[in-house]
């Protein structure tokens, strides 16, 4: 009896994460990758589709845009993105609101050198009549592990 019971608790214990998935935050997410393939194909009617009109978009580097911005620097830019890779994403929806936060990869080619930019990157999605539009977004550099690790104060 004892095994029934911890096999039952195993299964739902490993099984939840799964199952709590809600109809909302797989729409959050179909949001994200409509925007990850109008990164890609540098497509500007998606980009106005799933861009907020009062987007703000935060770059790791400290520059902020606002739609008109964010979408020019993507289209007509010389950068194209060969693949942008999602991990660790944890979406959380309230209301109308939808926070996503997780690491991402970007595959980057300009001038036909490639960079790997790995970023932990906040977006904030609002649902309207267009359906989830990223409203907001905040990228950061990870810190590199050695420097996590500083010696005590003497």
């Amino acid at each position: 009896m004892h095994k029934f019971i911890l096999t039952i608790g195993l299964f739902v214990l490993f099984a939840t994460p799964a199952a709590a998935s809600t109809p909302e935050e797989k729409s959050v997410l179909a949001a994200m990758d409509t925007w990850k393939q109008a990164m890609i194909k540098k497509d500007r009617a998606a980009f106005d589709k799933v861009l907020h009109p009062e987007l703000l978009y935060g770059h790791s580097n400290g520059d902020l845009e606002d739609k008109a911005l964010a979408i020019k620097h993507v289209v007509d830019g010389a950068a194209t993105w060969e693949e942008i890779t999602f991990a660790d994403t944890k979406v959380r929806v309230r209301g109308n609101t939808a926070m996503v936060t997780g690491k991402v990869q970007y595959r980057e080619r300009e001038t036909g050198k490639l960079e790997v930019v790995n970023l932990a990157v906040l977006s904030v999605w609002v649902k309207g009549a267009q359906g989830w539009q990223m409203i907001a977004r905040q990228a950061t550099r990870p810190t590199p592990s050695i420097i996590t690790k500083l010696p005590a104060k003497k």
